[in-house]
């Protein structure tokens, strides 16, 4: 395994400042980060290709997926709505028993580009049942709408955090209760992917060939580049100095891995149940993977404001960072 290069380590070190209920209604800065108001417990980002949106998830019980503008950082509630109407593909997802109820609970997101203003987006859901939730991208209209197209329901072991589509069709999973990553297609169902046992895996990411996965090693604080369809299997792995939640490309041929960071493991699970946070601190790491070494170029402590950091992406000259625990809003840091 291969140690990070730190290069121009970029700290926003805020002191711990309470909101107060004036200052969350009127999305008021924090230094020089600035927020997006409204979605609740935004876990995961998904930016829609040649377009001023953003799709997020609300990590919640009755959770939604959440439009948010660039343009004027409002957001909206996209799915489920009044006018949402499911249309079942059953040729690909026949096994799938049926529409997504309001309890689905979305947690991690991918967004597979398409023909015609028609892309696919998958979604990890809990709630009711614990499956990949797939949903049509229309862009015809103003703004983007979603239909509900099918699912693929997890094998009873598995408890999945993110997802990524495959360049063939399908797509693969994490599975941080079992330690390892599957992948799904409509032909052979779900198969763990080999090499993947006990590598600890949160957050995902493919190469835009396909013959790469980059998994956010979240116990081992490390990006893992691991091979996919070869043998002898390849595995490497970047150290960031945190717990990796989610992956996502960054500019060029770069990743951002986002997590956080606690005195102790446990503070991570006392900052999201008791809001007990001392010590702990959103961070963005930047993987350039030609030379495969990391920068860390966001440090956040915990606040009223952001709680626990989630997952990054560009959006502009900002670092965009969702977070969970209920927290309101989107944090956007400026770009390096």
């Amino acid at each position: 395994m291969r140690t990070a290069t730190a290069i121009g380590l970029i700290t926003i070190g805020m002191l711990w400042q309470g909101a107060t209920g004036a200052e969350a209604q009127t999305c008021q800065p924090d230094g020089e980060v600035q927020f997006l108001c409204g979605p609740v417990s935004p876990e995961d980002l998904a930016p829609v290709p040649q377009s001023p949106w953003v799709i997020v998830s609300s990590m919640v019980d009755e959770g939604h997926l959440y439009l948010a503008d660039i343009r004027d950082h409002r957001s909206t509630v996209i799915f489920p709505t009044d006018t949402s109407r499911p249309r079942h593909d059953i040729t690909r997802y026949g096994a799938c028993p049926g529409p997504v109820s309001r309890q689905f609970r979305p947690h991690g997101l991918n967004l597979h580009p398409g023909d015609s203003g028609r892309h696919t987006l998958y979604v990890v859901g809990h709630g009711e049942r614990e499956a990949i939730e797939v949903f049509e991208v229309d862009m015809d209209g103003a703004a983007p709408t979603l239909t509900w197209v099918g699912c693929a329901v997890a094998p009873e072991e598995l408890g999945l955090n993110s997802v990524v589509a495959l360049p063939e069709g399908g797509f693969a999973a994490t599975s941080p209760q079992t330690g390892d990553v599957w992948e799904w297609s409509s032909d052979s169902g779900w198969s763990r992917v080999p090499g993947s046992e006990d590598i600890g895996p949160n957050g995902l990411e493919i190469s835009r060939d396909g013959q790469w996965f980059y998994v956010g090693g979240y116990g081992d604080q490390a990006l893992i580049r691991l091979s996919r369809g070869r043998t002898p299997i390849q595995k490497e792995a970047v150290a960031v100095g945190f717990h990796i939640d989610n992956v996502r490309w960054g500019p060029g041929e770069t990743l951002f891995a986002a997590g956080h960071l606690g005195p102790t493991r446990a503070a991570i699970g006392e900052c999201i149940r008791q809001r007990q946070c001392d010590g702990v601190t959103s961070r963005v790491a930047q993987i350039d993977l030609a030379t495969f070494t990391a920068e860390e170029i966001v440090r956040y402590p915990s606040n009223n404001l952001l709680i626990l950091g989630t997952v990054a992406i560009q959006v502009g000259d900002e670092i965009w960072v969702g977070g969970v625990a209920d927290g309101d809003r989107i944090a956007r840091f400026p770009a390096p």
